[in-house]
C-alpha cells in the first residue's frame, strides 16, 4: 500500500478532453457524450456548459461495515453517471431530464431547503440529494453565501440500477459536481465525499460513505482502502496477473424501496447491538445513548478480539424484541435509536425483532478480513489467499448478515466452479452483483463457463438476451474517479 493522505485535500479535476477522463475513450463513449449533448440541446434550446462525471464502484471486500466506522476496500469502475448542465437565468427552476426516455423528467424549485419526496421514489431524488448537499455544506462550513440559480440538467447513466454497483451514489455525486460547477464552486475531494454521503441520506437510506468516497477519489490502476472520520485513502495495488469479473445476478434490490426491512434495519440492528454491549460493559445512561457504532465498543475494550469476545459473552443468538432491548438499555436510549424518519420506518414495519449477535460477528470478522486482504496485496502473496478472504466474506454476508439471496449464492457458486479464485456478493446485497477474482489467463474461460451455467437459462427464459450479456457479465480494472469536463467537442 502507498499512502495518499493528501488525496482528500485535492480538488476534483476540471478537464477539457474525454482523453483526460477515460484514457483512451472508445468511439462508443464519444458518441454517448455527443448524444447527451444533443439531448440537452433538444430539451433546453442550447448547448450545455459542461459535464460532471462520477463512476460506480465494485467493493472488493468490506460489506456493511462502513456505517460502523470500519475501513472498506472498493475500486471505481468504468460504468458511470454523467450530468450535462447549464445555468438557466430565466426559468428560476431546476429542470431535470434523462437521455433515456424510460426515466421521466421533473422540475423543482431552487430552494435548498425543500424536502426530498421519499414517498415518490422518483429517480430524480438522488439529483436533489446532491443539490441540497452542496448548500448544506456551504452553510455548515461557513463558506461564502451563494444565491441559487436556475439549472438545466440532463443525465445519462451506464451503472445498472439495483445492481449493487452504486448507481444512486454515482448520480448523487455527479449531480453535486454539476451544481457546484454551475455555481462557480470548487471543494476538495474529501469535502465532497463527506457531504455527498450525508446528503444521500435524504433519499431515505442510511448510507455509510464508501460509495461516495470511491466515486469521488477513485484512481485508475489501484483500489482504495478507505478510512472514515475523517475520510482518507490508501492505494492498494492488486495482483498484476489477475482481474475482477463482475456478474449481475439479475435480482434487483432497490435500497430506497426496501430500506426499512433490509439496509436500514441492519444499521439499526448494529447500533442496538453496540448499545446493549455498552450497557453490559458498564456504560452509564449517557454513554449508552452516545454509542453509535460497533467500532465504539472496540475502542472501549481496546481491540477487535476483545470486542468479539464481549459480543459472544453478552449477546444471545436469535431475535431480540423491542421490550427486551428497552429493559437492557432503557426506554430513552431505545427511543433515541428511532428518532429519525428512516429508523422510525424500521420500527413501524418490524414484526420479527432484531438480530444482534450475528450482525455483530459479521461486522467484526469482515473488518478484519479487509485489512488481511490489503496486507496480502502489499506482500504480493499468492492471489489464492485473497480468494479465501472473499469466500469468507460471502459466507459471512449470507449466514450472519443475511444480505444475500438465492440468485447471488448461485452466481457465486458458478464463479467458483468455473475456476475463480474467490467470489462474493458486492454492494448492499439482496440482489445485484457478485465479484470474482480470476487469474488473467482464465478470464475468458470463466466468462464463457459462467455464461453457460448461470446465464444460459435466463436467456432461454427471456429474462435477458444475448445482446445484454456484455452489460451483465464483464471483467474490469480500477477506473478514475469523478471529474468535471468543460468541452462540447468529443472527436
Amino acid at each position: 500500500m502507498v499512502a495518499t493522505a493528501g488525496a482528500p485535500d485535492v480538488h476534483v479535476p476540471v478537464v477539457s478532453s474525454l482523453d483526460d477522463v477515460y484514457g483512451s475513450p472508445t468511439e462508443e463513449t464519444r458518441e454517448r457524450y455527443r448524444a447527451l449533448a444533443d439531448a440537452f440541446e433538444r430539451a433546453y434550446g442550447r448547448a450545455p456548459s459542461g459535464f460532471a462525471r462520477a463512476p460506480g464502484r465494485v467493493n472488493l471486500i468490506g460489506e456493511h461495515i462502513d456505517y460502523e466506522g470500519y475501513s472498506v476496500l472498493p475500486m471505481a469502475i468504468g460504468l458511470d453517471a454523467v450530468v450535462a448542465y447549464g445555468v438557466n437565468e430565466t426559468s428560476g427552476k431546476i429542470r431535470v431530464g434523462n437521455a433515456n426516455p424510460e426515466y421521466t423528467e421533473k422540475t423543482f424549485e431552487t430552494s435548498p431547503g425543500q424536502d426530498v419526496d421519499t414517498s415518490s421514489l422518483h429517480w430524480t431524488n438522488y439529483v436533489m440529494c446532491g443539490y441540497k448537499g452542496v448548500f448544506d455544506f456551504l452553510e455548515e462550513s461557513g463558506g461564502k453565501s451563494v444565491e441559487p440559480v436556475g439549472l438545466d440538467l440532463m443525465i445519462d447513466g451506464t451503472v445498472p440500477t439495483g445492481s449493487g454497483l452504486s448507481s444512486s451514489s454515482a448520480l448523487c455525486c455527479a449531480s453535486a459536481l454539476a451544481v457546484m460547477s454551475a455555481h462557480g464552486l470548487s471543494f476538495t475531494k474529501g469535502e465532497i465525499a463527506d457531504f455527498t454521503c450525508k446528503c444521500e441520506r435524504y433519499s431515505g437510506t442510511q448510507s455509510g460513505g464508501m460509495d461516495q468516497a470511491i466515486s469521488i477519489m477513485g484512481e485508475a490502476g489501484v483500489a482504495k482502502l478507505v478510512d472514515f472520520n475523517p475520510i482518507q485513502t490508501n492505494d492498494v495495488y492488486l495482483p498484476e496477473n489477475c482481474a475482477f469479473v463482475i456478474g449481475n445476478c439479475l435480482a434487483v434490490s432497490n435500497k430506497a424501496e426496501t430500506a426499512h426491512e433490509r439496509y436500514n434495519l441492519r444499521v439499526v440492528e448494529c447500533r442496538l447491538a453496540a448499545m446493549v454491549l455498552g450497557r453490559k460493559l458498564g456504560m452509564s445512561d449517557e454513554e449508552v445513548v452516545e454509542t453509535q457504532t460497533l467500532q465504539d465498543i472496540e475502542k472501549r475494550v481496546g481491540n477487535m478480539s476483545s470486542a468479539k469476545a464481549a459480543a459472544e459473552e453478552y449477546l444471545h443468538d436469535g431475535y431480540y424484541d423491542a421490550r427486551e432491548i428497552e429493559e437492557i438499555i432503557g426506554v430513552d436510549a431505545f427511543l433515541d435509536v428511532f428518532s429519525s424518519p428512516a429508523s422510525k420506518a424500521v420500527l413501524n414495519h418490524n414484526v420479527t425483532g432484531y438480530k444482534l449477535l450475528s450482525r455483530t460477528l459479521h461486522v467484526y470478522s469482515e473488518a478484519g478480513r479487509v485489512h488481511l486482504f490489503a496486507a496480502a496485496c502489499a506482500m504480493k502473496v499468492d492471489p489464492a489467499e485473497l480468494g479465501v478472504y472473499m469466500n469468507g466474506s460471502h459466507e459471512s454476508c449470507r449466514a450472519l448478515y443475511e444480505c444475500s439471496c438465492p440468485e447471488l449464492d448461485e452466481l457465486v457458486d458458478a464463479f467458483r466452479a468455473a475456476g475463480a479464485l474467490g467470489a462474493r456478493l458486492t454492494g448492499a446485497g439482496w440482489g445485484g452483483c457478485a465479484v470474482a477474482l480470476v487469474s488473467m489467463d482464465k478470464v475468458q474461460d470463466v466468462l464463457s463457463q459462467v455464461g453457460k451455467t448461470y446465464y444460459a437459462s435466463r436467456i432461454a427464459n427471456g429474462v435477458i438476451t444475448e445482446d445484454d450479456m456484455s452489460a451483465v457479465l464483464f471483467a474490469t480494472l480500477p477506473s478514475n474517479g469523478a471529474v468535471v469536463l468543460k468541452t462540447t467537442s468529443f472527436d
